[in-house]
């Protein structure tokens, strides 16, 4: 129960520095006032980069969470009962790591397609 109050904590404070540097990220990117003659800026290759990105953590974190998944369902086919209870309890942690894999890369897809299209 105390692991989880300390994921808690660490994963409150990683959403919070997440939400931080997505928000300022455009006020540093701002070009000096008196520099900037007005044009257009081709922002197509950051979209490029971007959408290459999250579909490669997605993919990355969906294989591996259905290879973790696969370990495991052996494991406890062939383990004792001891053992099917230890991976009871191993299997909790599993499905909300796979589901913060899988949010966060549509969270970021979200994000980067709502920012791209300002």
């Amino acid at each position: 129960m105390k692991n989880m109050k300390v994921i808690s904590k660490i994963l409150t404070i990683l959403t919070i520095a997440f939400v931080m540097v997505s928000v300022m990220t455009p006020v540093f990117a701002a070009p000096d006032p008196s520099t900037y003659t007005g044009g257009e800026v081709d922002t197509s290759r950051i979209d490029t980069l971007g959408n290459q990105i999250i579909t490669i953590v997605s993919t990355v974190g969906s294989i591996v969470s259905v290879i973790v998944l696969v370990v495991l369902g052996l494991k406890y086919m062939m383990g004792s009962a001891e053992e099917k209870a230890e991976y009871k309890k191993t299997l909790l942690p599993y499905i909300i790591g796979a589901a913060l894999v899988f949010a966060a890369s549509t969270v970021a897809g979200v994000i980067f397609n709502f920012a791209s299209s300002i």
